[in-house]
């Protein structure tokens, strides 16, 4: 694994540098810090803040290249990520002071959007990975992410929640809510969403992580929300859809922005899809489920 660590000098990208130095750590990852300075005078600081995240990787046996570039942030981004392949970009991020949480750091959502690989957001401090989040849809569309996180969670020796939330049926279908929450009919079942859990589950085991499934009923956003505030997790993994424009390679989704708006831990952002679905929001990529069939009688009785 290649990974890039972003920064600006802030302490937001220090506290990115920590986090990410437990993945890269657990997959004897190469790492390279690129730092960016966005405004003259400032490249005093930046260096000295460079070295001191070189040294936080230096305590996890990693030898991180230290790169230097003035400009643009997200444009230097972009620019390194297409020049050298890399499997993880890690960035920081912090809530504005009196800002609501959907004002958070613009160039956060813009490097998201911007680059080709998977993106890690760090926010907060997180001293330890230990359970993750991974949000999933059941569908071929999160093979990447689940990949990605099997190979995270192996080196960390994490364990790792599939989590799904499935829509609230009409009335007609409430019999059928017991059976669909019954995690254990669910993954023996031959449904799709069976099928597919059962086949990330068995993806997750075969790397040796352990692995649960986590099912919830309702809204998408607040049963997700539900679930990070009711258990603890150190790492929360989403999606984004592939965009039109091939000037703007991902696009965040409703569920993932919210992810994000709303996190106090540190987000994964994979890319899915290989370009059907170009405008489809993460509601539909990460969380479909098939409607519900109404149990047939017997015209007998």
């Amino acid at each position: 694994m290649k990974m890039l660590f972003c920064s600006d000098g802030s302490a937001a990208a220090e506290n990115a540098v920590r986090f990410g130095a437990l993945i890269a750590a657990g997959c004897h990852a190469e790492t390279t810090i690129l730092g960016i300075s966005e405004q003259a005078g400032t490249e005093d600081a930046l260096v000295q803040s460079l070295r001191r995240s070189q040294e936080l990787l230096k305590q996890h046996s990693l030898n991180a290249e230290l790169i230097t570039k003035a400009g643009r942030p997200v444009t230097e981004i972009v620019k390194r990520t297409r020049e050298a392949p890399y499997d993880l970009v890690v960035i920081g991020a912090e809530r504005r002071p009196g800002r609501t949480p959907a004002l958070r750091s613009v160039k956060a959502y813009q490097i998201i959007e911007a680059v080709t690989p998977p993106v890690l957001v760090v926010l907060g401090e997180r001293p330890a990975l230990r359970r993750i989040l991974l949000c999933s849809s059941g569908g071929v569309q999160a093979r990447k992410a689940v990949e990605l996180t099997g190979t995270i969670a192996s080196g960390a020796q994490a364990e790792v929640s599939l989590f799904h939330v499935l829509a609230a049926p009409p009335a007609l279908f409430a019999d059928l809510l017991q059976q669909e929450e019954d995690v254990d009919r669910l993954l023996l079942s031959d449904s799709a969403l069976g099928r597919g859990l059962r086949q990330q589950q068995a993806t997750l085991t075969q790397l040796g992580v352990a692995c649960t499934v986590r099912l919830r009923h309702g809204l998408v956003v607040a049963e997700l929300l539900m679930e990070l505030r009711q258990a603890e997790y150190d790492l929360v993994v989403a999606g984004s859809s592939p965009a039109g424009d091939p000037l703007r390679a991902y696009l965040l989704g409703n569920v993932t922005r919210e992810i994000v708006n709303h996190a106090q831990w540190p987000v994964l952002i994979v890319r899915t899809g290989t370009g059907a679905h170009p405008w489809s929001n993460l509601i539909s990529l990460l969380f479909s489920r098939p409607t519900p069939r109404p149990k047939t009688r017997n015209p007998e009785h």
